[in-house]
């Protein structure tokens, strides 16, 4: 998936954002500056989150209310050491997980998780979406259908 600027990658999230079940994980990756906020500020748009969605770089977690709770995690600056916050909380909750760097985690993720890239790329970013389980597969499988018949 190609997005050209802010607004689709935000309109990107949005829509899979309304497709995000209570458990759904999702691990953002890509550079500093990539868009995994940004597409975070979508994903809270699509789960009707009002709130200003901001990096919890420096929080590890930032929470915010919606259609479903939307558990935000940055672990970049706990990649050594993941029993310093509790995941099961949030993995397991009854809200949906958005994790930035959660590649960093490694055997701590869930076996179901959807793995999202954002490369930056010169006109854009491009997005690839990498299922890991049976329901990150629907998940990704309805979103494409969703983003197909938008665009």
């Amino acid at each position: 998936m190609f997005s050209h600027n802010e607004n689709e990658l935000i309109k990107i999230g949005q829509v899979l954002g309304q497709l995000l079940e209570a458990h759904d994980v999702l691990v953002l990756s890509g550079d500093l500056g990539a868009g995994k906020t940004t597409i975070t500020k979508g994903i809270a748009l699509g789960l009707g989150i009002e709130q200003m969605i901001k990096s919890p770089t420096y929080t590890i977690v930032r929470e915010y209310d919606g259609r479903l709770p939307l558990y935000h995690l940055d672990v970049y600056r706990i990649e050594n050491d993941p029993d310093s916050i509790d995941l099961d909380d949030f993995l397991f909750g009854e809200g949906v997980t958005v994790i930035e760097w959660g590649e960093l985690l490694k055997e701590n993720l869930p076996k179901d998780y959807l793995q999202v890239e954002i490369l930056k790329r010169d006109d854009g970013r491009e997005i690839i979406f990498t299922p890991t389980g049976n329901r990150s597969q629907v998940l990704f499988s309805r979103l494409i259908d969703k983003v197909e018949n938008k665009w």
